[in-house]
This record gives C-alpha cells, structure tokens and sequence, in this order.
C-alpha cells in the first residue's frame, strides 16, 4: 500500500509500506493493505513503517491525523521527525523541566503547557528506545 507522511513544512516519507502503526486517540492502529476506511486523530508518539521483511522507518509525530484508504495511508503532523534525528539530550532536558513545572503549578496556563511538553518529550524518548530495541 501507499503511505504518505506529512508534516506542516514538507513530506517526510512517501513509499511502499507493508504495515503502518501508529497511536490514536482510542489505541494502537495497525494498518494493513486492504483495511477499511478510517479517519483517527493520533496523539504524540511512534509511528512504524515496515517496509519489507528487513526493511522498517520509525519517526515521532506531535499528534495529527491519519487518513486509511484500502490501498493507502496518509498521516499529516505539525512536527514529524525521523527517530535517527531526535536529541535526546534536548529531549530529556525538556521532560525534566516539564516535570519540576507541573510539580510548581503556579497557575493553570503554566500546567497545560508543561503538561504538553512533557507528553511530546516523553513520546520523543519513546520513540528512540523503539528505534534502539530494532538496531542490531
């Protein structure tokens, strides 16, 4: 099937893909050619593109959407970022400062916006674990 990754400033992938995972709203997509149509919303996380039996892509997403066609699949994303170019450095830097945030709770506008930044950078760590369980 056809899958198109998307984000708000240029296509990040676009190719032939065997299964296409990623996370919705409800739950984890599994997406094989021939699936019926759907439309999700999809949350901060993974996506997993498998290309062949040897062959498989990973990126984070902010959260966007993903639209299932029996024959293609099209994920659109504020942010998307191939695993390999993640900072973790940056990415754990910003969880430990979202945390002592959420821990300060100086006002409502304050917890929101630490509370997002900790689900993006928590999803950013998660998707470089998954990306380090696949390299050999």
């Amino acid at each position: 099937m056809r899958c198109d990754i998307v984000s708000a400033e240029k296509d990040i992938f676009s190719g032939e893909a065997e299964m296409v995972a990623a996370t919705g709203e409800l739950g984890e997509l599994g997406i094989f050619p021939g699936h019926a149509p759907l439309i999700s919303a999809l949350v901060p996380g993974t996506v997993t593109i498998k290309i062949d039996d040897n062959e498989e892509k990973v990126f984070y997403i902010s959260g966007g959407y993903i639209e299932v066609q029996p024959s293609w699949v099209t994920i659109l994303a504020d942010v998307v970022m191939r695993a390999e170019d993640i900072d973790e450095k940056l990415a754990t830097q910003t969880r430990r400062k979202a945390e002592k945030s959420l821990a300060e709770q100086q006002s409502k506008l304050d917890y929101t916006l630490a509370a997002s930044r900790l689900a993006e950078s928590a999803a950013q760590l998660r998707t470089l674990r998954r990306l380090r369980k696949r390299l050999p």
